[in-house]
């Protein structure tokens, strides 16, 4: 099978969007599926790459954290979509690129299959500066629904807690197709590694040997609640460090309202280094009502990390409270969870080892997989 990967988010972009893309074209195409990737530039410059399996269309800067949004039609580009001769185009985004793909599955009648990623609502202030809040999440919607009526599209969404949100509140009257994006869950053990050292990489951060680490990696916002994690750090012994790798727009006023227990690693390279900073963390915690399916909590798992989130759907179906981490609906009970794992080694063992055992169950593979039962489902439709 031929499938186009249309996405405004992708390499050298780092995010849990370029996360699922790279997963799922490392498993599709260990299952003999050719995959073509349509994304931005990183400039006005059409550009390709991958002896031509990747075209990158001109694009500007918009006001959101190293985001751009490509222009909506290229000549070359056509030309040479065309050429690919796609079985499928799966979308990644419904602005920029994801308006691009539907123009395209129009002009050439090629099955279109549309992942949500983005709760596009609890962005709008970086393109709105916090104004008209209302207005903008209205016209956010009306185009969430426009580009899911159309008819030979299958829409796939990560968690339940999207799929909830498009039928409830969006009305969206299709069906909807859940699938958890899967990870490359070795990138994750330790064992692979064998001459990795923790304590160098502890030192160089100015973590002691016997400090407990509490890791949150992400983009550092405003709709991540990182102030959340930060002020609870007053209220713990000083050998529990937060480690927040990661940049963003909120990076000087987070660093300006920590005390020295909180260390910052600024932004890391997720394709070669992310992993080794999940290794000598203790756990994995996250405040945050704005994820999708969130997965660094997968990535925590993998890595054998008990994880403390945040009660929202987004983590709920993959956090099992006692068995792989805790979940947490106020700083105290954040606080009691951190302290409970800290304080008894017994319960950190068997909390990371559930942890490990769940991550299995979102394989890279296993994640190709279902995908391919959806393109498959949109074949079929087109052949009606």
């Amino acid at each position: 099978m031929k499938i186009g990967i249309f996405s405004d988010a992708y390499i050298p972009f780092t995010n849990g969007v370029t996360t699922s893309i790279l997963m799922l074209k490392q498993s599709l195409e260990e299952k003999g599926h050719t995959v073509y990737i349509v994304t931005v530039s990183t400039s006005r410059k059409f550009e390709i790459e991958d002896q031509g399996k990747i075209i990158r269309l001109p694009s500007l800067p918009i006001p959101m954290y190293n985001y751009r949004i490509s222009f909506l039609y290229h000549k070359e580009a056509m030309k040479m979509i065309q050429s690919w001769n796609l079985d499928v185009i799966h979308s990644q985004t419904e602005f920029g690129i994801g308006m691009y793909a539907r123009i395209v599955s129009n002009k050439y009648n090629i099955p279109l299959v549309h992942t949500c990623h983005t709760m596009y609502e609890d962005y709008v202030h970086y393109i709105n500066g916090g104004h008209f809040n209302k207005l903008f999440k209205n016209i956010v919607k009306k185009i969430t629904q426009k580009f899911c009526q159309r008819k030979n599209l299958e829409l796939i969404v990560p968690t339940e807690k999207i799929s909830k949100l498009y039928k409830e509140k969006y009305h969206i009257n299709m069906d909807i197709h859940v699938v958890p994006t899967g990870i490359d869950i070795d990138k994750f053990d330790i064992n692979q590694y064998p001459n990795f050292d923790k304590l160098k990489l502890r030192n160089e951060l100015g973590i002691h040997e016997d400090d407990f680490v509490v890791l949150f990696v992400g983009r550092i916002a405003q709709e991540k609640n990182l102030g959340m994690l930060i002020q609870v750090m007053n209220q713990l012994p000083n050998n529990i460090k937060l480690l927040i790798v990661g940049d963003g727009p909120q990076l000087s006023k987070l660093k300006s309202i920590s005390n020295q227990n909180v260390i910052y690693t600024g932004s890391i390279d997720w394709n070669d280094n992310i992993q080794y900073y999940y290794f000598i963390a203790d756990c994995f915690a996250t405040a945050s009502k704005s994820e999708t399916q969130g997965l660094t909590v997968i990535e925590a798992m993998a890595a054998k990390l008990p994880v403390i989130a945040i009660n929202d759907e987004s983590f709920t179906n993959t956090l099992k409270h006692g068995y792989n981490g805790y979940i947490f609906d106020n700083e105290r009970q954040y606080q009691e969870a951190i302290i409970k794992i800290y304080e008894n080694q017994d319960i950190l063992e068997m909390l990371s080892q559930g942890a490990y055992e769940t991550s299995k169950e979102y394989s890279a593979s296993l994640f190709g997989d279902r995908l391919l039962e959806v393109y498959k489902k949109v074949l079929q439709g087109k052949n009606k």
